[in-house]
């Protein structure tokens, strides 16, 4: 595409490298990058450089901070007795929004999928279960991604921490709140049925 400056064409491509950025998104992005004060965008591209330069993995949980442990493995007022399992730090930060988890997390880094050439040995599985050795640990919850992936990783996960006497929960699957049954797909609808609770 001819946007008329070479280097508004190079931020229009390295911002198309993000995910979920097609070319309409990052024209208009660039475009409003462009129209931005001077100042705005100084400090977007040094939260950008800073970024990079600190943030790294915390060394408990593997979730995104630039300190050796994130803010969640620190804060003393949160549970040890649960380990939520999450495959990436974006599905931490969506069951923390939902201020209902007050334990602590062990992020994977993604989730078994041979066809994608991600075997157990990629993930951080073997973390996981030094954490679950040490003690105080008495229920993991798995929450992978609904998906052939993720449901795969569950299983695996399920099947090596069983022995150790800790308890396995997966989370629930099911209608979202304020659908109606007559459009839910098959897998979903029976997903709700086979997870029911008492009320």
């Amino acid at each position: 595409m001819q946007v008329g400056s070479e280097l508004l064409s190079r931020l229009i491509t390295e911002l198309g490298q993000l995910p979920s950025v097609g070319p309409k998104t990052a024209t208009r992005l660039a475009m409003y990058i462009v129209q931005m004060a001077r100042e705005d965008a100084e400090r977007l591209a040094q939260a950008i450089l800073e970024v990079k330069a600190q943030v790294g993995f915390c060394s408990v949980c593997g979730h995104l901070t630039e300190h050796s442990a994130c803010d969640i493995c620190r804060d003393l007022n949160r549970s040890d007795s649960q380990i939520c399992v999450v495959e990436q730090s974006a599905d931490l930060l969506a069951i923390e929004r939902t201020a209902e988890f007050r334990g602590r997390y062990h992020i994977l880094r993604g989730a078994i999928s041979p066809l994608d050439g991600v075997g157990p040995d990629d993930l951080r599985v073997k973390e996981l279960l030094e954490r679950l050795r040490a003690g105080s640990v008495e229920e993991v919850i798995i929450a992978t991604n609904p998906n052939a992936a993720g449901e795969a990783t569950a299983l695996y996960l399920s099947r090596l921490i069983a022995p150790l006497g800790v308890r396995v929960t997966r989370i629930a699957r099911g209608i979202p709140i304020g659908s109606d049954l007559e459009y839910s797909d098959q897998s979903t609808l029976a997903s709700a049925l086979s997870g029911r609770r008492e009320i």
